[in-house]
């Protein structure tokens, strides 16, 4: 039995220690939100935050996620009210949709440890969530208007 905390509830989980935590997600705990891609961690579709941090839920096993703190898309709000997700729909970044919840897991993350990114942060964070769609430009948007939206509601400056 694996224990772990998955969006704020302790959970324990009957998988081997060498299971990628993608599939203890989707197939046990029945998280689906998470999405399988290339199975190699170089998409970025399967992102979960562990511990605070961007993630590629594909390649890590269960072994590293015991003890640890798993957010997933359906735990980052509770109402799909996150910055992130708001400017998402915004400015319509979804095409095919397939990548977003990655997307939105990276952008997060970025937007947790750095209220006020630079185009060259957003780059670095966002590297290797790959968006066949190519809606780029609009992800790069939606992040820096999340920026925004966060720094007033919690009273900074952009």
């Amino acid at each position: 039995m694996i224990k772990l905390t998955i969006n704020g509830k302790l959970t324990e989980l009957n998988v081997s220690e060498e299971m990628p935590l993608l599939w203890a997600l989707r197939d046990v705990a029945k998280l689906t939100g998470s999405k399988y891609g290339c199975g190699k961690g170089i998409c970025g579709a399967c992102t979960v935050h562990i511990d605070g941090q961007a993630m590629r839920s594909c390649i890590t096993p269960m072994s590293y996620a015991m003890d640890k703190n798993i957010t997933t898309i359906e735990g980052l709000s509770e109402k799909g009210d996150h910055p992130v997700q708001q400017a998402w729909l915004d400015h319509h970044v979804a095409q095919c949709g397939y990548c977003q919840t990655g997307q939105i897991m990276s952008a997060s993350a970025l937007l947790a440890r750095n209220n006020n990114p630079s185009d060259e942060d957003i780059d670095n964070a966002m590297a290797g969530n790959i968006c066949r769609c190519g809606t780029y430009p609009r992800i790069r948007a939606a992040i820096k208007d999340a920026a925004k939206a966060s720094n007033k509601a919690s009273g900074e400056s952009a």
